[in-house]
């Protein structure tokens, strides 16, 4: 081949999606993601204990047993990142995301139509638990395919800026879910909320795969993919190729990304049991009713995504690893002060400042920490493997960071008080700082290879 048309075909690879096409393909994965998991996780804390664990005489019990099909997604994560990241790396984003996004809509749709405990009694359980193994299964391959899409796409000086495309996703998704059960609960009593109420959210999800479906179809693959393609670079086997040279490269991914997990899920999913639950019921007898503290998660999840862009922004200018060294070490001073505004003895019963303002700082924070990942993941990897490499370390990330954080949230709290949550985060904002400290800066890498 001439050197004329090895430009021409480079030329041809790099041909680029718009700019909408790249935002609505790898935003509306990650929207869906969180809508789904935050739909779960709000059934998880406040209707579930009932549905499916009413026969339990003790309501901290049914609490924590809830909570803990909230962890199988995520275990089931790391394996759907491996199948995933296979194909991604052998046959292309596009392919796969449209059968990831089929995959976890399918099964979170399903969870919407089950039986309670009352009708198949265990097996109602059993069937939870396999539609939320699913769930993770297609969640698995589905953040790594759109930050690829997004950052395959971008312009070199704009990667952490086109990055955050797919994390914006997650205050969109989180305030839909959030959205959906404020208006149900505005309408509905609590009995239509066991009866039938719970189950509006996951019906309604299939609305948003369709809308992802239409869009993913009619993307291109990426530049860089196609690149690979040309230049013969595609491997057989990326998990090999993953953990003989990039082994250190996930554990890194891995806990950088494990802190947002935790900190999202102890903001999102526990805090929310904590404030409008008794303590008989393993609450912290802050006095909220569901409905008004859905409406403050609301406020603060639009902190969320103003942060996002901000840290991005930052990221792109000053670089991907001060930034979130900043974050880790601000995390760190919010995970030890945080348990004064959640005390009830301290601030008293229906303190909204206090609530807002916990709320507010840590999605500020969750936004830096988290904008930024959607290019220093992809950045850690080769393109050959990038799939599989940004897949496996942010899905192990949501084992260690968020599969159980309700649950070990809960217990602490009710054995050792709220302090003692804000010492579980501080642990986890440490592990991130080490992550970061021993990452090299990746703002100037050549994306290409």
């Amino acid at each position: 081949m001439s050197a004329v048309e090895a430009a021409a075909g480079k030329a041809q690879a790099m041909v680029r999606d718009s700019v909408k096409t790249v935002i609505a393909a790898s935003m509306v994965g990650t929207a869906i993601e969180f809508y789904d998991f935050y739909a779960y996780g709000t059934a998880a804390a406040n209707y579930f204990p009932k549905v499916f664990f009413g026969d339990t005489t003790n309501p901290t019990v049914a609490l924590l047993a809830s909570l803990l099909t909230f962890a199988i997604a995520f275990i089931a994560r790391p394996l759907g990142s491996l199948v995933f990241g296979h194909f991604g790396d052998r046959m292309g984003r596009k392919t796969t995301l449209v059968v990831s996004l089929l995959t976890m809509g399918i099964a979170t749709f399903l969870i919407g139509c089950l039986p309670t405990y009352s009708q198949w009694g265990i097996v109602a359980v059993a069937a939870l638990c396999l539609c939320r193994f699913v769930q993770g299964i297609g969640l698995g391959g589905e953040w790594s395919g759109a930050a690829l899409v997004a950052t395959e796409n971008a312009p070199e000086d704009k990667r952490a800026l086109y990055g955050s495309f797919p994390e914006l996703g997650a205050p969109i998704g989180f305030f839909l879910s959030n959205g959906t059960y404020f208006l149900l609960e505005t309408f509905n009593d609590d009995d239509a909320m066991l009866a039938w109420g719970w189950r509006v959210p996951f019906l309604l999800s299939a609305v948003l795969v369709i809308v992802g479906l239409v869009v993913r179809v009619q993307m291109e693959e990426t530049p860089i993919f196609r690149m690979a393609q040309e230049q013969k670079k595609v491997v057989k086997s990326p998990l090999t190729e993953v953990f003989k040279k990039s082994w250190k490269e996930v554990m890194q991914a891995t806990f950088l990304v494990a802190v947002t997990y935790t900190l999202f899920y102890t903001l999102a999913t526990w805090s929310l049991a904590w404030g409008t639950k008794s303590v008989e019921d393993g609450g912290g007898n802050l006095g909220f009713t569901n409905r008004e503290y859905l409406l403050m998660l609301m406020i603060a999840v639009c902190v969320f995504a103003a942060f996002i862009i901000i840290s991005c922004v930052n990221a792109d200018r000053f670089g991907r690893r001060r930034v979130i060294t900043i974050s880790s070490v601000l995390l760190v001073v919010f995970a030890l002060l945080f348990p004064y505004l959640l005390d009830s003895g301290v601030v008293g019963q229906r303190n909204f400042a206090a609530t807002l303002l916990f709320l507010c700082i840590g999605f500020a924070l969750m936004g830096t920490a988290f904008g930024p990942i959607g290019a220093f993941l992809p950045e850690l990897f080769d393109a050959n493997v990038r799939y599989s490499g940004s897949g496996i370390g942010y899905n192990l990330a949501a084992i260690v960071g968020a599969a159980f954080v309700p649950t070990i949230a809960t217990w602490l709290s009710h054995h050792w008080g709220v302090h003692s949550v804000g010492l579980y985060l501080g642990v986890m904002a440490v592990c991130c700082l080490i992550s970061v400290i021993t990452c090299k800066e990746t703002k100037d890498v050549d994306f290409t290879k």
